[in-house]
């Protein structure tokens, strides 16, 4: 007589899930994004790797979990990429700018943007992510011998925006239409990566 295995979660393993997080956070805050495996996290969990799979997906899914990202530069990034190269900086804030006008959206940015800035151990698996899922696909698209520094010249002009936008708040900023910043930074971020 055969079995057939069932969907879903796999019998006996409640509170797995929230195990994989607290074993995920402790991995990603000791050896930051890159050094943190699938294995070593689901070691520290008492679970098999398949089940971190299962239940997250990939490690940058597994990240975003764990601290919250309110955005996922990993799979919006590409699809702008793969568009015309003309526009690709307005499309690219563009996307950033109406997320995080999401209040979701714009209170877990908001908090993750703090925490880069004032927790060094939070600082590294965040570089380390954005480095890899976002740094690295805009270098990866662009047929340049500076890619890296375009794509982190990108990175530092909209962390500004956001931070002086939703952080501080420059009133001339933080008012403005999302329209209008594109327009104007736009170009900005073009010349970054295509100039």
């Amino acid at each position: 007589m055969t079995t057939t295995r069932r969907r879903g979660r796999p019998k006996g393993e409640s509170g797995a899930r929230e195990r994989i997080v607290a074993a995920a956070e402790h991995e990603f805050g000791e050896h930051g994004y890159d050094s943190a495996t699938i294995r070593a996290i689901a070691a520290r969990a008492g679970v098999d790797p398949a089940l971190v799979h299962h239940y997250f997906g990939t490690k940058a899914d597994l990240f975003a979990e764990v601290i919250g990202i309110p955005l996922r530069p990993d799979v919006e990034v590409p699809r702008i990429l793969e568009g015309p190269r003309d526009g690709v900086g307005e499309r690219l804030l563009r996307y950033v700018l109406q997320a995080f006008e999401q209040p979701d959206v714009r209170r877990r940015g908001v908090t993750m943007i703090r925490v880069a800035v004032g927790s060094k151990l939070m600082a590294q698996p965040l570089v380390g992510f954005l480095s890899r899922e976002l740094l690295g696909r805009i270098a990866g698209a662009l047929d340049v011998p500076d890619a890296s520094l375009r794509a982190n010249l990108v990175a530092s002009q909209m962390a500004g925006l956001l931070l002086t936008r939703y952080v501080v708040r420059l009133p001339a900023i933080a008012e403005a239409p999302i329209e209008e910043l594109v327009a104007r930074i736009g170009p900005t971020l073009q010349r970054y990566l295509f100039d």
